[in-house]
């Protein structure tokens, strides 16, 4: 066995931890047969200090699991990870039957094996099952996959089809719960999850803004955009419409009332996918629509940037008007908050995908966007552009994650449920006291561009 990255332990692995059991042991160094038929961890157990090596192989569905571990514990993780490497050999000799857990179940999902006719695929997936700029996004969801639970029985057709960028957002949600440590629960229809980690329980619904409709169900483009004041209003007024659509039919199914549901913190997470990159843009739409303000900016004669917050009653477009305010609206005060990452698109599983070693590895990608300005007096976002095969690079599932925690929360979210997120919280003049941990650059919106290469990269850790 050799050492592989956390990254690429994550995208097959991640999938199988349990969260309760990793509240106690810390994982120290990760490890992969050169044949990728066994993986193996060092932990350290919180309590007594102490070290242990785990393996892990994929049972009779394809899903990586725990099969034995080292015969004690160690002192140290070096004493442990050399005993994880010794037994390795043994134990790949009998792995066929070691591998058996008596209780995988029907045989293993597969989103890719097709459901309609080619000519019926959404374009995305299209592109993600065919592209080979796209095959390192292909293999992570194929990971992925083998541990999603299609509550609804229609995933793979919806994912396939129309329903493309809803049930990736679902796979995108489930990827960050599993990344904070959550243990998962889907055995109820409704909401998409309920998630508890070492903190207690939540309740998560996941929700999409789409393309306008006809009444023949086609798409409609966006409104066309030719002034500067057409933007503005476009950005102010348009976009908290179609934001309010998404959330105030979520808010009218009542998931608290659920006995599942009962006393636990209610998150919406929402995506805007209503035109080509409108999720790079509609972040300052959503937060005018929650808090029913608007914010502009100026700065004073010392050169102090000053943010005065002017409240909103209505949006309005053409004959179309909504009440600004989601958090003021009643039975709003069920709902927690709402989380929203302009990343959480399929070049993020791409990228991810990539960093941990799936895919062809002549796939090239530059990712440029902008970031947040940590500078108290700036008006404007940092630039910036990055090389995602550059050794250096990394990403996490939670990067770039907005959480806008509710004012008027009966039951408010604890911000350590997301640790490594950006937390908003409305202030009494109006404007948003913006929290994220560490020092780290928050994107806040970014776009891939992906190239293919004549020769491949060498192999990511």
């Amino acid at each position: 066995m050799h050492p592989i990255s956390l990254a690429r332990f994550n995208a097959l692995a991640a999938w199988c931890r349990f969260g309760p059991t990793m509240w106690i042991l810390d994982e120290v160094a990760w490890f992969e047969s050169s044949d990728g038929h066994l993986l193996g961890l060092v932990v350290r157990d919180r309590t007594d200090g102490d070290f242990l090596g785990i393996y892990l192989a994929k049972d009779r569905v394809e899903r990586f699991r725990q099969i034995s571990q080292t015969d004690a514990f160690f002192d140290t993780a070096e004493a442990a990870a050399a005993a994880l490497v010794a037994g390795a050999p043994g134990l790949l000799a009998r792995l066929e039957a070691e591998r058996r857990q008596g209780n995988e179940g029907p045989a293993p999902v597969d989103f890719f094996r097709l459901e309609v006719p080619r000519e019926l695929l959404h374009p995305s997936f299209a592109t993600l099952l065919d592209s080979e700029g796209f095959s390192p996004a292909r293999a992570i969801v194929g990971a992925m996959m083998r541990w999603y639970d299609d509550v609804d029985g229609n995933f793979i057709e919806q994912f396939q089809t129309g329903g493309f960028d809803a049930r990736l957002l679902e796979l995108y949600a489930y990827a960050l719960l599993v990344e904070n440590s959550f243990s998962l629960s889907r055995e109820h229809a409704a909401p998409d999850f309920l998630a508890e980690d070492i903190l207690g329980t939540i309740a998560v619904e996941v929700t999409t803004v789409n393309p306008t409709q006809d009444r023949q169900g086609n798409p409609q483009p966006p409104p066309e955009i030719n002034t500067s004041e057409e933007r503005r209003a476009y950005l102010k007024h348009y976009i908290p419409i179609k934001f309010a659509a998404a959330l105030t039919r979520k808010l009218g199914k009542a998931y608290w009332a659920l006995p599942h549901v009962a006393g636990k913190p209610l998150v919406f997470a929402i995506q805007d996918f209503h035109a080509a990159g409108s999720m790079t843009f509609a972040r300052s739409g959503l937060i005018n629509y929650l808090y029913g303000y608007e914010h502009d900016a100026h700065h004073d004669a010392d050169g102090k940037l000053v943010v005065v917050a002017t409240r909103v009653a209505e949006h309005r477009w053409g004959q179309r008007t909504v009440t600004s305010g989601f958090f003021d609206l009643p039975g709003a005060e069920h709902v927690s908050a709402v989380i929203f990452n302009s990343s959480a698109t399929l070049p993020k599983f791409n990228r991810i995908g990539y960093v941990a070693g799936f895919g062809s590895r002549r796939v090239r990608m530059i990712r440029h966007g902008t970031v947040w300005n940590p500078d108290p007096d700036a008006a404007e976002p940092i630039a910036f552009a990055v090389s995602v095969d550059d050794p250096d690079y990394a990403e996490s599932w939670t990067e770039g994650l907005d959480v806008f925690h509710n004012p008027r929360a009966a039951i408010p979210l604890n911000p350590e449920h997301f640790p490594a997120a950006v937390h908003h919280y409305l202030q009494p003049d109006g404007n948003l006291n913006s929290i994220q941990a560490g020092d780290f650059a928050q994107p806040l919106a970014s776009w891939t561009r992906i190239f293919i290469a004549e020769e491949a990269a060498d192999p990511a850790p």
